[in-house]
């Protein structure tokens, strides 16, 4: 070996020492912490359907701050923070110490590495950010007023938009940023914070009035668990079929299919949630969904969150797939439709069966801790029970192809004589 080639070798083993210490950045090592819950899209799902995971008019948190597209809403940031400043009489600098004060706390809920905010930076975001969304909270609310003219609130437009933006998964800030800023900032009027964030939502997402009446115990790592976690009764992990043999747990026949085995749809009238999904006495019982744009939004980051996040149930993930089996084509979708579970604010009824095809898309499906796997039994059992007397009807009756077309035959002379017989009587008693 030429001196050259050592000399070579010698230098790539110290790059590869080197690069081995390195701390990995887009997927920070303790990301399968519990205490990590804002993680970055796989990019296998952004290609799907990217609007449904970028921000369209804000940024919050580190992960898309700075962007040039989204100046327009980071200016009124400011302004918000001037009015919180200005009713407190607190300073910049006693909210920022707060925060500074949970720097490791706030690094550590990202999946990404934080390292290139400094200290002072990561606070001054987190102040920026979270003051915006806890006094848009508040002015929505009426608990603190603002110009009639406010381009957030008069312009149709705007309010839209934030909704869907503050609930995607890359644009989240701890929850326990928000209500540290929110108790260190707030007035005798003040009501909590989860109480103005679900009237706050409650606006184009039909929050569970028994959330509404009680929101005590409901907690949530940001905003959008905090939304999601409103639709579940019980976030404990579902238990796993008795005889182990969930893994192989087969997916439900589509609307059609199964409403000619006799089952049947019906919207659930007495559900609190969406989610709340049964199947008694061969009768299918769905709660009502409006299907739009803020709807999909909210689906997809619920099921990207449960599929980054180890340390929460399925249940959305679970809730797409069974619709997703439900409509797998536009006439699926109508057949819902018609029975009023389905309100389609989507455009077209492929649209429907397309979106619920999407959000399955290079999802792991993990059926043991499935909410629905007792519901996809039942359903299975029903549809093979249909298909075992259709197939003994067949062997009975219809045992060849001659067999066949003797019944048709026989069926047709029936049907024949039977005309001819109406027909001869008919005019006897209405000679008219």
């Amino acid at each position: 070996m030429s001196q050259n080639h050592i000399i070579m070798i010698d230098q790539e083993v110290e790059l590869m020492n080197a690069r081995m210490k390195k701390t990995p950045k887009l997927l920070h090592k303790s990301a399968g912490r519990e205490s990590c819950c804002i993680f970055r899209v796989p990019h296998s799902l952004v290609d799907i359907n990217k609007e449904a995971y970028r921000p369209r008019i804000v940024s919050i948190g580190p992960y898309h701050h700075g962007n040039k597209d989204l100046e327009m809403i980071e200016e009124h940031k400011w302004r918000f923070l001037n009015d919180l400043i200005s009713r407190t009489g607190k300073s910049l600098e006693f909210f920022l110490k707060r925060i500074v004060s949970m720097e490791d706390k706030i690094r550590q809920s990202y999946s990404e590495s934080t390292d290139r905010f400094s200290t002072v930076d990561l606070a001054k975001m987190m102040v920026l950010d979270g003051f915006f969304l806890i006094e848009m909270f508040r002015k929505a609310g009426k608990l603190v007023s603002y110009h009639n003219d406010d381009p957030i609130f008069r312009m149709a437009w705007v309010t839209p938009f934030l909704m869907r933006d503050i609930l995607k998964i890359e644009n989240q800030v701890p929850f326990f940023v928000l209500q540290e800023l929110f108790d260190v900032s707030s007035l005798p009027n003040d009501r909590p914070l989860p109480s103005l964030i679900l009237e706050f939502f409650n606006r184009a997402i039909d929050i569970p009035k028994r959330v509404l009446n009680d929101y005590k115990n409901l907690e949530g790592k940001h905003l959008l668990d905090f939304i999601r976690k409103s639709f579940i009764k019980e976030e404990n992990p579902v238990d796993s079929i008795a005889d182990g043999n969930s893994h192989s747990l087969k997916r439900i026949q589509p609307a059609t299919k199964l409403k000619m085995a006799g089952v049947k749809f019906k919207m659930s009238r007495e559900a609190d949630s969406f989610l709340d999904v049964e199947f008694q006495n061969g009768t299918l019982l769905i709660p009502q969904i409006n299907l739009d744009d803020i709807y999909g939004c909210f689906f997809m980051n619920c099921v990207v969150f449960e599929q980054c996040y180890s340390y929460c149930s399925n249940h959305f993930t679970s809730y797409c797939v069974f619709m997703g089996c439900l409509m797998s084509s536009p006439i699926d979708v109508s057949l819902l439709s018609k029975n009023r579970i389905i309100e389609n604010c989507f455009g077209p009824d492929e649209e429907i069966a397309k979106f619920f095809k999407n959000v399955e898309k290079d999802v792991a499906y993990d059926t043991k801790n499935d909410y629905l796997v007792k519901l996809f039994m039942e359903l299975n059992d029903y549809w093979n029970m249909w298909n075992v007397s259709v197939d003994e009807i067949k062997r009975t009756y219809f045992p060849s192809r001659w067999a066949s077309i003797s019944v048709f035959a026989a069926f047709l002379l029936l049907s024949l004589a039977a005309l001819q017989t109406i027909y001869t009587v008919y005019p006897y008693y209405h000679p008219n």
